[in-house]
This record gives C-alpha cells, sequence and structure tokens, in this order.
C-alpha cells in the first residue's frame, strides 16, 4: 500500500527540501534506567561548543536528565541539561542548565508530549557578556525570558567535552550513580566541539508550511564531536561503532547502550517516530517517519502510561490518543498484555472516540461505556453510546486487538489476532462494526474493571503484528490530508503595537485584513470593532451595547499587509500598547439573495469567515445568507444602529439558545432558530430581537476549517489539573466562556503569551486593561490544556465554549 492520495504530500516535500535523511528516534523509559554513555580519550574544547537535538516528552512532572557529564574522578562541578519538577522552589517542567556553579532557569515550561521540539544550547564562555556565554533555542527561537539565570565567569572551563563520564538519557554520577532517567524520545542529537552555532546550522523554515525542520550539518565537529542519529538498529552498541551508539560523524565517537533493546516488539526502542517526515507505508508498519499518535497523559483518566506512552496500565481508566484525524482510513492495534491475577474482573474496551468527547470523570462502573466511543468489548460486545450487541469473539491476554477506522464513510472495523470480526472487510468496506462515525476520531482505551489491566499500543512507529488493510495508514502526521490552510497567518493573525498619540500604519501581516478587532493592553479602554463591509472609521465596542459610531480619527484604512490608525485616543494613545486580532474575510462584497432577508456578504470560504450585512424586516422565521456554502458554527451579531446586546450562536449551545458577548450573563433562550448550509435563522417566531424592522445588523459567521479553526465546548472539572481540548492545531487566538454561569469571555493569543505557561488575558465584554497573571493554560501542538480552576475557565461541572484560531496545523506543529 502506498501513500494514500490524500497524503500530506507537503510534508514529504519539506523532508526532501531540507536535505535530511530522517533516522529513527531512540525511545528512552525511566522505568528501564535507560541512558546511553561515553567517556572521552581525550579533552576538547571545554569552553566552546553546541549541542542540538529534537525531543519528543513522554512523562511529565519530574527530574530528567537529557545530557550530563562531570569531573572526572571526583564528580563534582558537572555540566548538565535537565527538566524539573516542582521541589525547592523550582517549577514543573521547566528547562535547567548548571554549568560550573551557573544555573538557567526558562520562564517557559515545556509540557506538551504530543510532538517535537528542537533545542540547541550554544556555548562560549570566552564572551565578554555573560548572557552571551550559553544561549538555548527552541524550534529557532532564542530563549530570552528566565525564571533565574547565572552565568559562567568568562573563559570557565566546562566539564562537557572533558574526559570524564558523559550521558545521555540520565545523570551519570560517581557520587549516585545513574538517577533522574529521562521519560521520551531523542533524534538526531548533534555535539559539535569548539563551534557556538545557531540553530540555522540543524534547521530551517520550510518556505510552503512554515515549520521549522531539521536538515543535515554540514560542517566540521572537532575532536569529541558526534552526530547520534539512530538510524544503524542493528545491534546494541558495546565498544564498537556500530548499532545504536554509533556515531555516523567521521569521528566515530560511539556511545555504549544501557536499559535499551532493539528487539522486535513492544519493547523495541528503536522506533519512527521522528521530526523529519518521509517515506511511503505497505501496511506493515515500522516504514513511515514523522509524528506519531501516542496515547495522551494529559487526556488521561485513571491510567498510568509509560514507553513512550504506548503502554497503558490501570483499572476504571479511560485514555485517548494525540492524534485525530478528521478524514482518511486509519490502522492501529493494541495488545493486552496482563490482566491483574490472569483473570479478566469487569471489562476492557479498546476502539475509537470523538475529539470532542471530555473525559473528566472515570468510568468506575463495570460494563459502562462513556458516550462517544465505539468500542470491541473483551466479552464479545460492541458498544457506543450505551447501546451494545453480540459481535464477534471473546479476546484476552496475549490477544492482538486491530482497529481500522474510515473517517469519511463513518464506519470502524475490529479484529482479533489478524481475523475481522464478524465478516468484516474494511478493504471492501463492507459489514463495519459501526457505521456512524463522525468528526475527528481517535485512539481510545476503556479499562472498566476493578483490578489493574496492563496494554501496548502500536500505531505504526513499529512494525504491526498484522498488516494494515489495504488503503488504511498508520496514524502518522506525515500521512494526514494536507490542511486547507497551510500558513494560518495568511488569514488570521495578531499584531502588537504601540501607540504614538497621532497617526500610524500597523504593518508585518501576510494578507489584508477586513476585520479588525482592537484592544488596549496597558490601559482600561473600550475594544473597537472594524471591518470592510460597514466600512471604514465605523466603530463598534464588544463591551458595550452601544450602536456603531462613526470615528473619524480611529481605523482610517485597511490596506495590503495591515490597517492605518489616526489618534482617536482608545486606539492609539501615545505610548499606550495594544492588540490587533485580525482576519480576512475574502476578497470582494457581494450581494446574496439565499435568504429571505437579502444580504450583503464578503465570504473567506477556505478560511470559514464571513462578514455580512442586513436591514431587519421584522419578520416570522427570518433568514440571512452567510455566503460559507458549511453551516457556519459561530455568528456574533449586532445591531449598528441600535442600543442591544451583542448576540452570539454557537454551535454547542442548546437549539435557541444564545450568548451576549457584551455581557457575563450565563446562555438564555434567545432570538435565535439556527442555521443551516446556506442562511442563519436570527428570528424565532414572537422574537425579533435579531430582526427589527427599521434596525442594520452585522454579523460575524464562522464555519469550522480543519487544521485552522475549531469551535467546541468542554466540561469543568474544577481542578488546576483542568481539561485537555482537542483542536488540531497549535492555536494563535482563543476565546472563552462559562455558559453555564456568569462569568467574561476571556481572550488569550499567543502573540501576548509567546510561551507556556499562559495566563494573559484580556476580557470581550469589559474595558479592563490586560490581566496577568490570570486564567493559566497552555497551549499544546494540537489543542489546549486547562492550568486553572478559577470559575472563568474551569468550574467543576460547567460548560464552557471556545472559538480557537491556529497557529500552525498539527500536522505542521511543533511542541510549545
Amino acid at each position: 500500500m502506498g501513500v494514500p492520495g490524500s497524503a500530506n504530500a507537503l510534508l514529504l516535500a519539506s523532508a526532501a527540501a531540507a536535505a535530511a535523511t530522517p533516522g529513527r528516534s531512540l525511545r528512552f523509559n525511566s522505568a528501564d534506567s535507560a541512558y546511553l554513555s561515553r567517556t572521552p580519550a581525550s579533552a576538547g574544547n571545554r569552553k566552546t561548543f553546541t549541542i542540538s537535538f529534537w525531543i519528543k516528552r513522554t512523562n511529565l512532572n519530574s527530574y530528567q536528565h537529557v545530557a550530563y557529564s562531570e569531573t572526572p574522578s571526583t564528580g563534582a562541578n558537572s555540566f548538565s541539561f535537565r527538566f524539573n519538577m516542582q521541589d525547592a522552589g523550582r517549577i514543573n517542567d521547566e528547562l535547567q542548565i548548571y554549568a560550573a556553579g551557573a544555573e538557567i532557569y526558562t520562564s517557559a515550561l515545556f509540557r506538551d508530549p504530543s510532538a517535537w521540539y528542537h533545542f540547541v544550547v550554544a556555548v562560549d564562555t570566552t564572551q565578554a557578556t555573560g548572557s552571551d556565554r550559553i544561549k538555548i533555542y527552541v524550534n529557532n527561537s532564542l530563549q530570552t525570558s528566565f525564571r533565574s539565570a547565572s552565568y559562567p565567569a568568562q573563559n570557565t572551563d566546562l566539564q562537557w567535552n572533558n574526559t570524564g563520564r558523559h550521558s545521555i538519557g540520565s545523570a551519570n554520577t560517581i557520587l549516585y550513580g545513574n538517577l533522574q532517567f529521562m521519560a521520551g524520545y531523542l533524534a538526531d542529537i548533534y555535539n559539535i566541539d569548539g563551534q557556538q552555532l545557531t540553530p540555522s546550522s540543524f534547521g530551517e523554515t520550510d518556505a510552503t508550511t512554515g515549520q521549522w525542520i531539521a536538515k543535515t550539518y554540514s560542517g566540521s565537529y572537532g575532536t569529541n564531536g558526534f552526530f547520534l542519529n539512530f538510524a544503524d538498529n542493528s545491534s546494541l552498541t558495546s565498544g564498537s561503532n556500530a548499532g545504536i551508539g554509533k556515531d555516523t560523524s567521521p569521528n566515530g565517537n560511539y556511545w555504549n547502550s544501557s536499559g535499551l533493546s532493539v528487539t522486535a516488539g513492544s519493547g523495541n526502542d528503536s522506533l519512527r517516530d521522528h521530526p523529519t517526515s518521509a517515506g511511503t507505508s505497505t501496511g506493515a508498519g515500522g516504514e513511515v517517519s514523522g509524528n506519531y499518535a501516542t496515547l495522551n497523559p494529559l487526556a488521561n483518566n485513571g491510567g498510568t502510561l509509560s514507553n513512550g506512552n504506548y503502554d497503558h496500565s490501570g483499572a476504571a481508566a479511560l485514555t485517548t490518543g494525540t492524534l485525530f484525524p478528521s478524514s482518511g482510513k486509519w490502522y492501529f492495534e493494541v495488545t493486552c498484555n496482563t490482566y491483574s491475577g490472569g483473570v479478566i474482573l469487569g471489562y476492557t474496551a479498546i476502539g475509537v472516540i470523538k475529539s470532542d468527547q471530555t473525559i473528566n470523570t472515570i468510568p468506575n462502573s463495570i460494563g459502562t461505556v462513556p458516550s462517544g466511543l465505539w468500542v470491541y468489548r473483551n466479552d464479545a460486545l460492541k458498544i457506543n453510546n450505551g447501546a451494545s450487541a453480540s459481535y464477534g469473539n471473546t479476546w484476552n491476554a496475549g490477544d492482538v486487538i486491530g482497529v481500522a477506522f474510515d473517517v469519511d464513510a463513518g464506519k470502524v472495523w475490529f479484529a482479533k489476532n489478524g481475523s475481522w470480526q464478524a465478516s468484516g472487510d474494511p478493504a471492501a468496506g463492507t459489514n463495519a462494526a459501526y457505521t456512524n462515525l463522525s468528526g475527528s476520531i481517535g485512539v481510545a482505551i476503556n479499562d472498566q474493571g476493578f483490578y489493574t489491566t496492563t496494554y501496548s499500543l502500536n500505531t505504526g512507529a513499529r512494525a504491526f503484528a498484522h498488516n494494515a488493510p489495504s488503503g488504511f495508514s498508520p496514524l502518522v502526521d506525515t500521512l494526514l490530508p494536507t490542511p486547507t490552510i497551510a500558513k494560518p497567518n495568511t488569514v488570521m493573525d495578531v499584531k502588537l503595537y504601540t501607540g504614538n498619540g497621532s497617526t500610524q500604519t500597523i504593518s508585518g501581516l501576510n494578507f489584508s485584513p477586513d476585520w479588525v478587532w482592537i484592544k488596549g493592553r496597558s490601559g482600561a479602554t473600550d475594544h473597537a470593532l472594524y471591518d470592510i463591509v460597514r466600512g471604514v472609521q465605523k466603530d463598534l465596542v464588544s463591551n458595550s451595547t452601544a450602536a456603531e459610531t462613526t470615528q473619524t480619527t480611529g481605523l482610517t484604512a485597511f490596506n495590503s499587509g495591515g490597517f492605518d490608525l489616526g489618534s482617536l485616543a482608545k486606539l492609539n494613545t501615545s505610548s499606550a500598547t495594544y492588540v490587533a486580532w485580525c482576519w480576512d474575510a475574502g476578497s470582494s462584497n457581494a450581494t446574496n439573495t439565499s435568504g429571505t432577508i437579502t444580504s450583503t456578504v464578503r465570504a473567506n470560504i477556505s478560511a470559514g469567515f464571513s462578514v455580512v450585512t442586513y436591514s431587519g424586516n421584522n419578520t416570522t422565521n427570518g433568514s440571512v445568507g452567510h455566503g460559507l456554502g458549511v453551516s457556519p458554527s459561530m455568528v456574533i451579531i449586532k445591531a449598528r444602529n441600535a442600543s442591544k446586546d451583542w448576540k452570539v450562536a454557537h454551535v454547542s449551545l442548546a437549539a435557541q439558545n444564545m450568548l451576549s458577548l457584551d455581557q457575563t450573563y450565563a446562555t438564555n433562550i434567545a432570538s435565535w432558530d439556527g442555521v443551516t448550509s446556506t442562511v442563519f435563522k436570527p428570528a424565532r417566531s414572537g422574537d425579533t430581537y435579531n430582526n427589527t424592522s427599521g434596525e442594520n445588523y452585522v454579523a460575524y459567521c464562522f464555519a469550522p476549517v480543519a487544521g485552522y479553526s475549531s469551535f467546541g465546548s468542554y466540561t469543568g472539572n474544577g481542578s488546576t489539573n483542568g481539561p485537555f481540548v482537542y483542536t488540531g492545531f497549535r492555536s494563535r487566538w482563543v476565546m472563552i466562556k462559562n455558559a453555564s454561569a456568569s462569568s467574561s469571555w476571556s481572550i488569550i493569543d499567543t502573540a501576548r503569551n509567546t510561551y507556556n505557561l499562559a495566563n494573559s488575558f484580556l476580557l470581550a465584554d469589559a474595558s479592563d486593561a490586560e490581566v496577568t497573571p490570570g486564567y493559566f493554560r497552555d497551549y499544546l501542538s494540537n489543542g489546549f490544556k486547562i492550568r486553572d480552576n478559577g470559575s472563568g475557565v474551569n468550574t467543576n461541572g460547567n460548560t464552557y465554549i471556545y472559538a480557537a484560531f491556529a497557529e500552525s496545523p498539527f500536522a505542521y506543529a511543533r511542541a510549545r
């Protein structure tokens, strides 16, 4: 089976353009005490060197050393690179570098387990300025914000490149032995002895996708330089430059291994999970390089994950995956390893789940399967949304359950040890276990027993036990369909600027904006919303019911890469700071007669966004064309010439219910009658709030676009370990509102929050200045994670709606 026709050709091209030959990654499981070690025969340059590596983290919130070296014989004066846990003033998942008594702690927290990071540590202690002596880059971004930082004295000799023991994946100490083992994947590890380099020596930005990708280093290595790409998995290295510790630089500086395996099966630590995407699939597994789906520790209720988040152990637990394709045909396997006592006590279900299902409570009733899952249970039942039916054969420890699902056709099939149950045939598309799948679909393991059960997931980073059916792909980002919008900053972006009290042009956008929403950050100022359909200078305020006003010194022009401002105080006070959220609504206005009310529409169909103006006529069951061709998931409506609330319809609200953008109210029944692929219906019978005769309206309509925009909901759990929300992209802009209780609309963007933990927010319904710290969230390569129990984002049992727009689709995203 070759790469499907919908395969992500852009990523395959990216790999070629980077001139990087994808190797393999090496999986480090902390429970196996896994590490690599080397003791150089002679010292290299201890003042100047560069370490570059790619990492995909798995287990979080613990001390984990990536690299370590110490003084020969004494074990003192070490050089180390590790992730921390919260202890003695340290913070979970910050990066710490220790160098000859100097310590650097990043403000950024690195806890995205779903994608790859690229780290470069560039050292030159001969530099006159302390901060130039150790530079840290993450995904080509120089880290400049530190919780605490001190630097080695000028011309200090560090222990890296000395003749003491060096280790990767642990702290290999003389005094204490090996400790603080890493959990995760490492790939393409370089050590350049004698040069302080930048990330451009090891990577580049792909022109098509905007993704930071690996490239082959072409310079010299120095005495103790090396390159570990783990491509040779023929053996474990011991005393020769071969196997997984092979140095592929000209130096032959091989590394010995401990606690690692290259034996076929689930214990194999040599995998095709890799930051460089390449290869084709025949269905055998272990063929394509890319970012593979694993189980997600951020969406895990009750289970314990290990072995690169492929192994699951637990009782009364539900765990889901990191990748949820919205189209295509996919295959994975789960091997049932052991039941406690060797006996099934309870039930276990393996299958798929919709990405929008919230798993905040552990399913702890024997025989109960939460809604939103399609599963095959060990007692020969298939179950979906509480309805069960006899299906196939029972299964037990040692059996391999294969799952094939076709998102486009809405079908899923299950196999036991390579035999498709109930005469199913995925390749032919016949006799599926279920035919009602919808939405974005991913892996789910639901253990319903009282005793611990262990499983191993295989999504294709190693060989399958049984080949995938013809036409079905392993769960890897390389084979995802090409996103409609490869670069989201060509249709939506965020600009920060400082006011000058006069006139100025805000530039630097990669498109001509048609809707600009501006808010002062440093002072309490009203919001200002302008769009090209209503016309420049036409000002609306999201935190007020006020009618539209004409501000001759407001936003005075939309241009090809930004917009022009006059001296209006709320937009351009001297020295005040501002944020502008900008959207592209297409190239021209058009008259739309799809509804009973004629509208003027400017629509960007590929981006799922339109600006609509119409005049109310007080008719019952009126309808207005929106121009998107698919049903919008969110519509924001405002009366332009009347003092009325902003009304918000959202796909996650009950029928006829709306929220008010300018108010903190919970959801309420309002003037709304739903949407279709051509119209929205603003006026329900007997209620003309959004369709009063003589009033003019503007509506901002949004339809979800895979990899670019998402509109959904989650249920709060009241914990600082809050819900994980899958969006299918790394977010640029997210707005959240409690639909169950009174609370404000909070907005966070990654222009103002450049690293995790993100906590600077603005309120759509208030004039307040930017709040920092505010509600805590992590923005991840495939969604976001709530890290706060505040009522605005995470009251237990309350429903929260969100709207999110992408910085990068998951197919191209790096971990943040």
